[in-house]
């Protein structure tokens, strides 16, 4: 993990899969961590304690859910339920009223986990937060809202992509980049940001309307 102490970050791990070590050196020391049901399991295999378990528990081990018992708070869910584990656990991190919430997962088999995971990220849910973003295997992931521009930096010729998961986004900004945009409009999930590349860092992103999820692949490590 890095050295950055930031109490304030609540951290949620979901997902069927081990988590990349770039997700996990993300960790800001001293972070909340919420496990969305068998993402505690992945948790404990990564090092981390996690302070909640949160979801129906259909996935989580029998040894996870013992680990549990004993040392997290254990908030449970019908298995009929109208939002997901990793919905449940994204309100529960943003009800905590963190400067930052981190999704970390491993990658899955599960398109239509992995959307509603991700999209859950740039829900209204998380409007709040000030700092908003995750890892997806070994691409971070970051959330851009109108008050909120982003900036990373990476090597020159490294992958990334610009969406609009929520709807349609004017007013996109992005600057140091190979294919820069400015005051662009981007329908729901359409090609024009994706696969741009780093030319300079930092990379800046902004949007005047809608939520933008931007994608940087890199690489697992």
């Amino acid at each position: 993990m890095d050295d950055e102490r930031d109490e304030d970050c609540v951290v949620i791990v979901t997902g069927a899969a081990r988590l990349a070590r770039a997700a996990i050196d993300a960790i800001p020391v001293d972070a909340i961590v919420v496990a969305a049901d068998g993402g505690l399991d992945h948790a404990l295999a990564a090092g981390l304690t996690p302070d909640v378990l949160i979801g129906d528990l259909d996935s989580v081990s029998a040894e996870g859910r013992a680990w549990a018992e004993a040392n997290a708070e254990i908030v449970t869910h019908p298995a009929d339920k109208a939002a997901t584990d990793t919905e449940l656990a994204v309100a529960h991190a943003a009800s905590r009223r963190p400067r930052r919430l981190l999704m970390l997962a491993g990658s899955g088999d599960r398109v239509d986990h992995t959307i509603a995971a991700i999209g859950a990220l740039g829900s209204p849910t998380t409007s709040a937060v000030p700092r908003v973003g995750g890892w997806w295997g070994g691409q971070e992931l970051l959330v851009v809202r109108p008050d909120r521009p982003v900036s990373f930096d990476a090597a020159p010729g490294t992958t990334f992509s610009v969406l609009a998961l929520h709807g349609p986004c004017t007013g996109v900004d992005v600057s140091g980049a190979r294919w820069p945009l400015a005051g662009a409009d981007l329908g729901p999930v359409v090609g024009l940001g994706v696969s741009n590349e780093v030319a300079t860092s930092p990379v800046s992103i902004a949007v005047a309307d809608g939520v933008l999820t931007v994608t940087i692949s890199r690489g697992p490590r």
